[in-house]
């Protein structure tokens, strides 16, 4: 920081010197330098000659010489003890300096500056210059680095670093002399006195130089064009002292006595106290020429003013904004006072009280004790916080959730048995396991007199009715319905609420819930289970397992409330597509109910109750207006719609409405011109006939006024009277005609379209929905030798597999198996069981038989983009292999599937349901079944079952006999 020489404390510490001349000063002894008198000016009240200050700069190059011989003369009889400023050592004398190293500015004539010496031989030289009558130093400015911004550079930190002849390079080449005041520690206070400019090295530690004294270059003090800069820094500083307080006491001495001052001496007092950049300072300071170093001091107070208006210009904004705010608190507090002494309306925070209050009263018997004590710990507290803090809204929102909850309060629940199960039928068919499952529940609630809260889930493939059922499930038990879904749900807050310090905390998705139902006991569906996420705030998993456990969700805790919440009256709905991704102990808590995919027979009936019907309404057609057969049905379901569930069947049939709707609007525009045409005719027509009889009024006024005419004048009359009475009888016989065949024409187009229906039939399904997206799943009437149909499970059901084996190479010992198809590692496991057990089979029925030691095979599984993996078709791939060995194809129709062992032994499968109906849709009579699916397969709806002779075998030796019996030839 940088301060002008005429500082409270310069004067006081020289103040035993300057006593010692006052009688001097009283008897008129005046000076006529100019700074001395502006710092004469400038003395505290106790009025000291300002005989020192001349000392400080009585030395300055420009000043002459002689002035210093009477000064050191005067100065010889003082006390050594008393004199700061040597008497002997003169500052023009000094040409041997230490460097001091400057980091941010330069030091000016004329100012104090304090530096921190860190190395402390520097410090012990300055310590000894003192002692010995030469208290004088270099200021130097640290260069700045190329590359870099020099206002930016942290060189105070490293500068110390650098000794010697290093430091010397670093050092920009012209200083200020420098007059050491004081060392208290490491601190120096440095008086600059004139420029200098280093020359060579002297000594390296400390870097001491040699110097030269620099004066500025004479220059004539009434110039125009100098007296013109002078006056235009003057008044830019005046301006600067007017928006800026920051120089203010610099700025107003100056402006005092700038009659007093020289060029050079402004110039360099507008550069060192402006915040310019050190280069810039620098600059200022090596320049001589004193019109340039003026001009360059100009443009540095022109930013200067600059910076000042932004300055004012920010802080005015700011100021307005503040005391925009502060007077419109003032007046709504001066509001608030004035109503409440008018009694017009009560505090906010009373009125807020009276409303949570007035919440609680309906259930306020039902509210738990814990609960209620909280709510009143809670509403002590709104009444002593002030309603602009932000306690006061966390407060208020704890307060709304609270009393928003319904503590206590049950929806009425029906517990009639025909009631419930004609809702579920009402609004989906099938579903026979979860519609027992519902009735056995409101069977059990009817027994017990109240329902305790169970989690179900329902999985199942896509578009089979999950959620719609959940929907259901809630109309028929009369409770309220909520949903939310918990796909790639991955904070463990959206389940557990956030804590209240959080700013924007909210309640979880159960909490939630309750206030959106308004009841104690709804359905909660919670779909896509199998998919929630896990990520950096938690596993929302394991939170459910709270949530979900009839143990322990009777105290649910949310982190938002932090009181417990009774949730044991809640039925949890959940769904899943694939229960294996549900985790462990989560599954555990649940009840799972599987749905299958629907059979052809049931999505008949769906389409035609339920979608059909839908559909029709939504696109605004009447059911004269359609027709969509049973055929089109059939063929819509097997040929474009195989999924498990019936969404992709729903899309279809409205697709095929879709364009139904088209053309009836096509048709009926094709009808609206042509009555057009009849309207604008039969307008063309009466237009006509008002202009004849507009006509026949003129003539007949013509003939009254001719009355004295001859009877020849009336014959003529007559007769032209005669063509127009015809013209106008024809007239109105056309009008007539036309509009009995407009009547009839209307007529049949009514009569078409109340005749005419739009029907939709197989031949015509494709001009509707397409070509067909499946084909015949069969693709041998007769299997040939060497292929067998298997039966798959897949995520749209389930479909038929051909195993197809077929002979590369013979040979001696040239065995072996390839297997192609896109097959999994189960399923290539498989395949090389298959053909050790095939091995083994045939060695057994045909010991002379060598086609497996000698041939080369190759198995393939058609759709070979389609990737398989399972090792349900293991004895579907013995039974392929035996037949090419043997030559024998198997028996027609017939499908089969299951696991085999090393040893033979026929081990379970899934998906039972599926296979049974792929081979159901593709015309398969027999089916064989591992004995362990027996069961799977009693359970089945009998229409499933119809004409199927199904086979349970545990062993393949029966399947054999089943495949190659002797009847098949």
């Amino acid at each position: 920081m940088l301060k002008v020489l005429t500082s409270s404390c310069l004067q006081n510490r020289f103040h035993a010197v300057t006593t010692s001349f006052t009688p001097q000063v009283r008897r008129g002894t005046q000076s006529n330098t100019p700074l001395l008198q502006v710092l004469g000016s400038l003395r505290s009240s106790n009025r000291r000659v300002p005989y020192l200050y001349q000392r400080f700069f009585c030395t300055d190059g420009s000043e002459p010489k002689s002035e210093a011989a009477p000064e050191a003369k005067q100065a010889e009889g003082e006390s050594e003890a008393t004199a700061i400023v040597p008497t002997v050592f003169r500052p023009e004398d000094c040409l041997t300096v230490v460097a001091l190293p400057l980091p941010h500015r330069p030091l000016f004539p004329g100012f104090y500056m304090p530096i921190y010496v860190k190395d402390p031989k520097v410090l012990a030289a300055l310590v000894e210059s003192r002692k010995r009558q030469a208290p004088y130093a270099g200021a130097f400015l640290i260069k700045g680095e190329q590359g870099t911004d020099n206002t930016n550079v942290d060189t105070e930190k490293n500068i110390y670093e650098f000794k010697g002849k290093d430091l010397f390079n670093r050092l920009q080449e012209v200083g200020t002399l420098a007059q050491i005041t004081s060392i208290q520690g490491d601190q120096v206070i440095l008086i600059g006195h004139r420029r200098i400019r280093m020359t060579e090295v002297v000594s390296e530690e400390p870097l001491t130089v040699k110097v030269d004294h620099l004066k500025e270059q004479p220059y004539n003090k009434d110039d125009d064009v100098l007296k013109a800069t002078s006056f235009e820094v003057l008044s830019t500083l005046r301006d600067v002292l007017k928006t800026s307080s920051l120089w203010k006491d610099h700025v107003q001495t100056y402006i005092q006595h700038i009659g007093d001052f020289n060029y050079a001496r402004l110039a360099d007092f507008g550069a060192a106290i402006s915040g310019a950049n050190k280069v810039q300072c620098q600059h200022v300071l090596e320049e001589l020429d004193v019109h340039k170093r003026l001009q360059l001091t100009l443009e540095i107070v022109k930013k200067e003013m600059e910076i000042s208006k932004i300055q004012e210009s920010i802080a005015k904004a700011i100021e307005e904004k503040i005391s925009g705010e502060q007077r419109r608190y003032l007046l709504n507090e001066q509001l608030k006072a004035i109503k409440k002494e008018l009694g017009l309306e009560s505090d906010d925070k009373t009125a807020l009280s009276a409303k949570f209050r007035e919440r609680l009263e309906p259930n306020k018997g039902k509210i738990p004790e814990h609960v209620m004590q909280v709510i009143e710990e809670e509403l002590t507290k709104l009444q002593l916080l002030e309603a602009s803090s932000s306690e006061f809204n966390v407060t208020r929102n704890y307060l709304d959730w609270l009393t928003a909850l319904p503590w206590g309060s049950y929806s009425d629940e029906n517990f009639d048995v025909l009631q419930a199960e004609k809702v579920l039928d009402e609004d989906h068919y099938g579903l026979t396991d979860v519609k027992e499952r519902i009735l056995e529940f409101i069977a059990v609630g009817k027994l017990r007199g109240s329902s305790q809260g169970k989690i179900i889930c329902l999985s199942g493939p896509p578009g089979v009715g999950k959620t719609s059922i959940g929907r259901s499930i809630a109309r028929a038990l009369n409770r309220k319905f909520y949903r939310f879904s918990v796909g790639g749900l991955s904070d463990v807050a959206e389940i557990k609420g956030h804590r209240r310090t959080y700013i924007g905390a909210m309640p979880g998705k159960m909490v939630q819930c309750l206030k959106s139902v308004g009841t104690a006991n709804p359905l909660v569906l919670i779909d896509e289970i199998d998919k929630l996420g896990r990520g950096h705030a938690g596993d929302p998993a394991s939170a459910m397992l709270e949530l979900l456990d009839p143990e322990q969700n009777a105290n649910f805790l949310d982190h938002y409330l932090d009181v417990p919440i009774d949730l044991s009256k809640v039925l949890f709905v959940c769904t899943a597509n694939v229960v294996e991704m549900i985790p462990g102990p989560l599954l555990d808590r649940m009840e799972v109910i599987t749905i299958a995919g629907y059979i052809t027979d049931e999505k008949m009936h769906i389409a035609r109750d339920y979608l059909e019907k839908s559909t029709r309404e939504t696109c605004g057609i009447k059911p004269e207006q359609v027709e969509v057969t049973d055929a089109a049905l059939l063929a819509l379901i097997e040929n474009y719609c195989r999924e498990a569930g019936v969404r992709n069947l729903q899309k279809q049939i409205e697709k095929i409405y879709r364009k139904i709707a088209l053309k009836l609007v096509r048709k009926d525009g094709e009808i609206e011109p042509q009555n057009a045409v009849v309207d604008e005719v039969k307008a063309e027509s009466v237009h006509l006939s008002e202009e004849i009889k507009s006509e026949e009024e003129t003539q007949a006024g013509a003939e009254s006024a001719e009355g004295s005419n001859d009877d020849k004048s009336s014959e003529n009359v007559t007769e032209a009277e005669a063509p127009v009475n015809q013209m106008q009888k024809s007239t109105d016989e056309d009008i007539h005609l036309q509009d009995t065949h407009e009547t009839e024409k209307a007529t049949e187009s009514e009569a078409s379209r109340t005749i005419d229906k739009v029907v939709v039939d197989s031949p015509n399904l494709a001009d509707y929905v397409g070509k067909p997206v499946f084909h015949a799943e069969r693709i041998y009437d007769l299997t040939p030798v060497g292929v067998v149909m298997g039966l798959a499970w897949t995520s749209m059901g389930g479909s038929t597999l051909y195993i197809e084996t077929s002979l590369v190479e013979q040979g001696e010992g040239k065995g072996a198996l390839n297997v192609t198809g896109q097959l999994g590692d189960v399923m290539k496991e498989s395949a090389q069981i298959a053909h050790t057990v095939g091995r083994i089979i045939l060695q057994e029925k045909e010991p002379d038989n060598q086609f497996f030691a000698n041939t080369k095979l190759h198995l393939h599984v058609p759709a070979g983009a389609t990737p398989k993996d399972g090792p349900s078709a293991g004895c579907t791939m013995i039974t392929s292999l035996l037949s090419l060995a043997m030559k024998k194809p198997v028996k027609k129709d017939l499908a089969m599937t299951g696991e085999v062992t090393l040893t033979g032994k026929i081990l379970p499968i899934g998906g039972v349901k599926e296979k049974a109906i792929a081979a159901r849709r593709s015309g398969v009579k027999t089916i064989i079944f591992p004995s362990a699916n027996r069961r799977d397969f009693d359970e089945l709806a009998p229409n499933v079952k119809e004409g199927l002779d199904v086979h349970f075998v545990d062993d393949y030796k029966q399947i054999f006999d089943l495949a190659f019996d002797s009847q098949n030839t």
